[in-house]
């Protein structure tokens, strides 16, 4: 089963990156800010939960859907710019095992737990 989710993930990565390749912004800037949603993390310094929360914000894919969606609607590029980011960082994110995370933890996922522990 795991394969079967990681190859879904590939192809939702491909198609994050073939609606990227149809806007007018370089690969470099692409390359440059693919790790930003991960500052997302951040919440973490204050506690499990509000980490938990922020992260499962910026990595939820309805949040890059929406903004490559509006952005699309108002003919806005830069917002769509910004949800295939998101939704790309997100898909590739899950390739690697990395899921939307629960509150007690950073390491326990909907995916599975996560790092040493797992082992």
């Amino acid at each position: 089963m795991k394969t079967l989710l990681r190859l879904e993930e590939f192809l939702m990565f491909v198609l994050a990156l073939f609606l990227f390749s149809e806007l007018d912004y370089s690969w470099g800037l692409f390359a440059l800010l693919f790790f930003t949603p991960d500052l997302s993390m951040l919440g973490y310094l204050a506690n499990p939960r509000l980490g938990a929360w922020t992260y499962n914000l910026i990595h939820h894919k309805g949040l890059g859907i929406t903004l490559y969606a509006l952005g699309s609607l108002l003919a806005t590029p830069w917002l769509m710019f910004a949800g295939t980011l998101l939704f790309a960082h997100s898909s590739f994110d899950r390739i690697l095992g990395y899921g939307l995370k629960h509150e007690d933890s950073f390491q326990n996922t909907h995916l599975g737990r996560i790092g040493n522990s797992n082992r």
